[in-house]
């Protein structure tokens, strides 16, 4: 079991910046595939960044948001720049396990394949 918390979320302008994080509870994080996802009202839950020894990223946020990770602090980041108010929504973390044999796959960016969630936390941009 995981345990993923994520953090750093709130209120900004338009073009501020905003930096998530999601710590996890598990010592063998390096072996898990990241993700972050977010969901805005009255819509479904939707891709939004990914890591695992490579990244990926939707087209939208597309240089402007930056995912990293630090497994010494059994930490991953979400680095938001140029926010829009598009970007508004509830953003969560997810984790996938794999074995370090299966880290150097590309991460994934379908919801249905992340095995744990954390609550969320809530990101608003004003215009």
């Amino acid at each position: 079991q995981v345990q993923l918390v994520e953090s750093g979320g709130g209120l900004v302008q338009a073009g501020g910046s905003l930096r998530l994080s999601c710590a996890a509870s598990r010592r063998t994080f390096s072996s898990y595939a990241m993700g972050w996802f977010r969901q805005a009202p009255g819509k479904e839950r939707e891709f939004v960044a990914a890591i695992s020894w490579s990244v990926a990223y939707t087209d939208s946020v597309k240089g402007r948001f930056t995912i990293s990770r630090d497994n010494a602090k059994n930490t991953v980041y979400l680095q938001m720049n140029s926010l829009k108010p598009e970007d508004t929504a509830v953003y969560y973390c997810a984790a996938e396990a794999r074995t370090i044999a299966t880290m150097v796959r590309p991460p994934r960016i379908d919801p249905d394949r992340y095995d744990y969630w954390g609550q969320g936390t809530q990101v608003t941009v004003s215009s």
